[in-house]
């Protein structure tokens, strides 16, 4: 198993870890209304649609080059953010792998 890859599994249990404390602490819907009390939490939101709206143009873009079917990783990054750039960052690198 390459580093690259135990770096991003290692990234996702952590990230992973993290939003299922943030869920049991506010409930999915919870944590996007918590970041519309202050203009702190709506910049981080607004950040984050700005990165994952970039990440989904760059997994359409790259899945050409890749061989790697976007689709699912795009309706995750829309539902999950982040999760859908990180299993598609390693279903990419299984696949460079395989081939």
């Amino acid at each position: 198993m390459s580093v690259r890859l135990l770096a991003l599994l290692a990234v996702i249990l952590a990230f992973g870890a993290l939003t299922v404390l943030a869920l049991m602490e506010a409930g999915y819907f919870g944590i996007f209304l918590r970041q519309f009390e202050n203009y702190a939490g709506m910049q981080v939101l607004t950040d984050l649609v700005i990165v994952c709206g970039l990440g989904i143009l760059w997994m359409l873009h790259d899945a050409k080059t890749s061989g790697v079917t976007p689709w699912p990783f795009v309706a995750i990054t829309l539902a999950a953010g982040a999760f859908g750039l990180l299993f598609y960052l390693v279903a990419r690198e299984l696949k460079s792998r395989a081939a």
